[in-house]
């Protein structure tokens, strides 16, 4: 498990978690169940799914958990607005828990380019192992193309490429 502590994204999801658990015992009692309870759970669901999101070890896992972080980040908007709006918030600490807001989506975005163009070169990297594989196989197969294609095909799993494969290597070991 990587250190989260360490993922800037995660620190400034953490901080505006607590900024908003600081300014919501204020909000009306009735409150509670309702608004109150929907933005301390976005709030507070960013900086938990970047945590698991350090837990995984694919980043496609890594790209799914950072997406929900950004719904959940983007799911704190409107009810800051809406606890302004029904003046349970002020118009200074609505503007600091927007800006802290921002600045989490802004660091968060940029996470999430980092893992995509990581996930890329990951994919680019199987892909060459994938064909270097192949190539051996063919060089040491007696019957050549043929096996080749059959081995292309169940690496990609095509079934509209070669729809009469079986998609297991077995009966293509010599």
């Amino acid at each position: 498990m990587r250190d989260y502590t360490k993922i800037e994204a995660w620190r400034l999801a953490d901080g505006l978690t607590v900024a908003v658990d600081e300014r919501t015992p204020s909000f009306p009692r009735e409150e509670l169940y309702g608004l109150t309870s929907q933005l301390r759970r976005a709030a507070s669901s960013a900086p938990a799914n970047i945590v698991e999101c350090s837990a995984r070890d694919s980043k496609r896992d890594d790209q799914h958990f950072l997406n929900i972080v950004r719904g959940s980040l983007a799911e704190t908007q409107p009810f800051i607005h809406l606890a302004r709006r029904l003046a349970h918030l002020s118009a200074e600490d609505t503007a600091t828990l927007r800006a802290q807001g921002r600045q989490t989506f802004a660091c968060l975005h940029g996470l999430i380019q980092a893992v995509e163009k990581e996930a890329g070169r990951f994919s680019k990297f199987t892909a060459a192992v994938t064909s270097r594989l192949v190539l051996s196989i063919m060089r040491i197969s007696p019957s050549g193309p043929c096996r080749l294609k059959h081995i292309s095909c169940v690496a990609s799993r095509s079934t509209t490429a070669c729809p009469s494969v079986s998609w297991s290597l077995g009966p293509l070991v010599p």
